[in-house]
Formats: structure tokens, C-alpha cells, sequence
């Protein structure tokens, strides 16, 4: 049966930016295809929240930062293994603004993580060492928003992340896989799908929301 909307549902729609779109500095493939969709599926919910990847120039992700290749290296930084990425995202660049052909007017939070230039934030809730909240759910739980339903890009890293966050932070996680795409590093997406198995996250098609 098709799943029906309720006043506690909300869509989190995760760094649909410039850069992370074709054109971008770290685009992700096919990401553009999913905006007339995400335009469609958003005017169904009453309550849409946006995040946005927000760096500063030198952030420790960028493989730009420590002389290093982007993708295939990483370094250990104090919170554990970070994937090293092209710059991307840089606050007040036209990479980091949302794609203007995303057009969900009645979002009522725009999210800005990774602007700690010493840590990355995959996660719409924390950031990459686990503990560093972003105040999203404290957000959520104020304003009574119990069941998320999540899209963007990409899935096998800040949707997956936020995702898996949100569900362990206790509101009930829902990924809609027809509107996300992947990076798709070696293994990150088989990872992503057993972390998603392992914690109970079902994947939906967005037509499957009445």
C-alpha cells in the first residue's frame, strides 16, 4: 500500500549545490536528473529541510589542503579514516549555491554543515567524529517532525550518513533510492546498503508515497 504523509513527516533533501551536480567540481553522476522529481515530491510534504556543504578554502577534506590525490587517498585525521576530496563547496562560491533549477520554496530550514575547517560533516546530525552535533535534531524534536524521508546526494555518503544518524538519534529514517545518486567508490555503496540492512533504514521509490 502506498505510504501515506502525516504532519510529522519531512523530506531532507541533502547538498543538491552546484558542485556536487554535473558541471561541478566533485559532481556526482546523474545528479541532475532527480531535480524535476525532487521539485514534484516536495510540494507533497508540508515540512522540507535543506542541508548545504559549507567549507572554507583549506578544509581537511580537500586533497588540495595536504599535497594529496583526490579520491584514491586519504589521510587519519583525530576522528578516524577521511576521504580526501577535489575542493568543492568553498562558502560563498558559486559551487556551493543550490541548484537554481531546485525550486521548493517552502522549505523552512536551509542546513549548513562542514564549515569547521578541522573536521568534515557528512551527516545532516553530526559531524564526522561522531559526537559534534549540527542542532538538526534538536530542530526536529522541537518542532514535533518524527518520520524523515531522505534524498539528494549522494547516498553513499551524506545521505547514507544522515540517514544512519537520524536513525540512531531516534526518529524513523526512510531513504528514497530512485532520488538519490552515489559517488560509487570501491565498496562505498555495498556499504552503505549493509549499514541500511543492519539498522532497519528501509529504501523506498518515491512513487510509493501516496
Amino acid at each position: 500500500m502506498p505510504l501515506t504523509l502525516n504532519p510529522t513527516d519531512a523530506l531532507v533533501v541533502i547538498d543538491m549545490q552546484r558542485d556536487f551536480l554535473p558541471g561541478g567540481s566533485l559532481a556526482v553522476a546523474g545528479g541532475d536528473e532527480i531535480i524535476p522529481a525532487l521539485n514534484a515530491l516536495a510540494a507533497k510534504f508540508d515540512h522540507v529541510l535543506l542541508t548545504q556543504d559549507w567549507h572554507p578554502a583549506n578544509h581537511i577534506s580537500f586533497a588540495s589542503t595536504h599535497g594529496r590525490q583526490p579520491f584514491t587517498d586519504t589521510i587519519e585525521a583525530p576522528y578516524g579514516t577521511q576521504h580526501l576530496w577535489p575542493g568543492h563547496c568553498i562558502q560563498n562560491t558559486p559551487g556551493a549555491d543550490l541548484h537554481p533549477d531546485l525550486d521548493i520554496p517552502h522549505a523552512e530550514l536551509i542546513l549548513r554543515k562542514g564549515f569547521r575547517e578541522q573536521i568534515d560533516s557528512y551527516s545532516a546530525f553530526l559531524e564526522n567524529d561522531g559526537t559534534t552535533p549540527t542542532g538538526l535534531a534538536g530542530y526536529l524534536r522541537e518542532r514535533n517532525l518524527q518520520r524523515l524521508f531522505f534524498a539528494g546526494v549522494a547516498y553513499d555518503f551524506c545521505v547514507g550518513f544522515s540517514a544512519i544518524d537520524g536513525h540512531r538519534l531516534g526518529f524513523e529514517t526512510i531513504v528514497l533510492e530512485d532520488l538519490t545518486r552515489a559517488v560509487s567508490l570501491p565498496g562505498s555503496v555495498d556499504h552503505t546498503n549493509a549499514c541500511f540492512a543492519e539498522q532497519g533504514i528501509q529504501r523506498i521509490a518515491s512513487r510509493e508515497i501516496a
